[in-house]
């Protein structure tokens, strides 16, 4: 049997982000940035498949593929350590301080790999500015869900900012359980399955994510897109933020430790945690 119980599955949680909590800044944004590019490349993937068939559908089948590459390699993504070392936090596993260190670098490290990768696929799309975008392609669809995402909460000011932030944590509240899923099997395919799940939920709906959207907007003002820098993290990027924080915590952290609260000092099942947490020093 490669099922892993609920109960242990949070206990493996709260043992993966004590460790995570004890990486060292260079690897922390080494593997925010890897985690940050690889999500860049499932969004972009995303877009070409929904573009190519004029079904968004397709989009939300394939852009998972990021999100199970991210998980399978023990990266750092922000988004999914919201949960995972609150967990840890909530155990007495690590201090909220050491919580708060990795949030803050996982984030550095997911923006600059994120802009990094928008900046080389916009390269490729324009032959570096040498070609205009041209309508229905995928330059343009990339330019429209940037102003979507910012400029387009605009007009409805607070209420706007209310549903960008309500949007995030629906979003985060699905990106968490695809971590936790990940963690409910041993066996590779069963994380991988447990991962894209929940992903598929969230994308396909247009809910609101941080990381990608680091990736999304910037391609577009890249692109040409009528957003300024002030555009982007007013009307998403903090919002966005900070509903995946709510999301994460309220929906799947919190909950989940409340119901299933590991034993004082318990240890995770030998072979459960996720890989690249599992292959770091804990002394």
């Amino acid at each position: 049997m490669d099922y892993v119980k609920p109960i242990d599955m949070v206990a493996n949680m709260a043992e993966s982000g004590a460790i995570r909590a004890k990486l060292s800044i260079t690897d922390m944004l080494v593997r925010g940035m890897m985690a940050g590019a690889l999500l860049g490349i499932a969004t972009s993937l995303a877009i070409t498949g929904a573009v190519q068939t004029g079904v968004p559908f397709v989009g939300a089948i394939v852009f998972p593929v990021g999100f199970v590459m991210i998980v399978s390699l023990g990266l750092e993504l922000v988004t999914g350590n919201y949960a995972i070392l609150a967990v840890a936090g909530l155990a007495k596993k690590c201090t909220w301080g050491a919580v708060n260190r990795n949030w803050f670098w996982g984030f550095i490290g997911n923006l600059i790999g994120s802009v990094l990768y928008a900046l080389l696929l916009v390269i490729a799309l324009t032959n570096t500015w040498h070609v205009a975008v041209a309508p229905g392609t995928i330059a343009q669809k990339i330019i429209d869900i940037a102003q979507m995402k910012t400029t387009g909460y605009e007009p409805f000011g607070a209420a706007g900012l209310l549903s960008c932030f309500v949007k995030a944590m629906l979003c985060n509240w699905m990106v968490c359980l695809g971590v936790t899923m990940s963690m409910m099997s041993t066996s590779t395919f069963g994380k991988l399955f447990g991962a894209w799940l929940p992903i598929f939920i969230f994308f396909a709906q247009g809910f609101e994510h941080a990381v990608v959207n680091m990736f999304l907007i910037p391609a577009g003002m890249m692109l040409g897109a009528k957003v300024t820098i002030a555009d982007w993290w007013l009307w998403n990027q903090i919002p966005v933020t900070l509903g995946n924080l709510a999301g994460g915590l309220l929906f799947i952290a919190v909950p989940w430790f409340l119901t299933f609260h590991p034993e004082p000092g318990a240890k995770a099942p030998e072979g459960d945690l996720d890989v690249g947490a599992s292959s770091i020093p804990t002394n």
